[in-house]
Parts: C-alpha cells; structure tokens; sequence
C-alpha cells in the first residue's frame, strides 16, 4: 500500500533533508547549488572542493562536486583540479588518492582555473 501512496520517496526526501543538514542546511545547499542530494564523500582537493558518489543515481548523474564554501556563488567547472577531473568524467574509476597513476614532477605547474569570461581578467 506504501509503495501505491509514493511514501518511501517522502521518506527519501527526509533522510535527503537529514543528510544535508536539516531544513536551514538543506535550504542553504538549495539556493546554492540548486540540487539536493546525498552520497558518500569520495575525497576532498587541496581548494576545499568535495567530491561525492552515489550509485542510486542515474550514470552521469551519480558523481557530484560541491564547491569550496568560500567561492559562495562564484564556482565553474574549470575550478576542478586536474587530479579530479578523470574520475568526475567517468575516466576511472579509481579517486586520485589510490590512483597514483599521475606522476608528480616540480617542474610541473599547479593547477588554476579559466578566468576567461570573468570580470578584470582580458588583456588589452
């Protein structure tokens, strides 16, 4: 009869909201991310941006960046490291903690993200 009356997406939406939070927390996630979900946390970069997982998700859909709490509403998709950016793409399935495919040289540059399109960042 549950499952007639769609009760266990209402107890979803409640361990989503938990999850998240609370109400205040879950509202927060919302206006800044405009999704609500919940997964395990896979691991987390040296910019503070946290990568999570969840197999209930469609393929695609399943693996999840939360942005460093600091760049509020100003976060892209060019400020995932490139250590990330093979696992958020489905390259591997591997995070790059036990990877360690991707050898570390010190002539190599690190990382930083696209400004082209911001405010201040053409050249004349």
């Amino acid at each position: 009869m549950s499952k007639y009356l769609g009760l266990e997406k209402l107890v979803k939406l409640f361990e989503i909201v938990r999850a998240n939070g609370g109400i205040r927390g879950s509202l927060s996630k919302l206006y800044r991310t405009d999704d609500l979900k919940v997964g395990t946390l896979v691991g987390t970069d040296k910019y503070g941006n946290k990568y999570y997982e969840n197999p209930y998700y469609f393929y695609g859909r399943n693996r999840w960046v939360e942005y460093a709490p600091h760049k509020h509403l100003e976060y892209d998709g060019s400020q995932i490291s490139a250590e990330w950016f093979g696992w958020m793409h489905y390259k591997t399935d591997l995070p790059p903690d036990r990877d360690g495919m991707r050898p570390k040289y010190k002539w190599m540059l690190d990382h930083s993200e696209n400004l082209s399109g911001t405010k201040g960042a053409y050249f004349r």
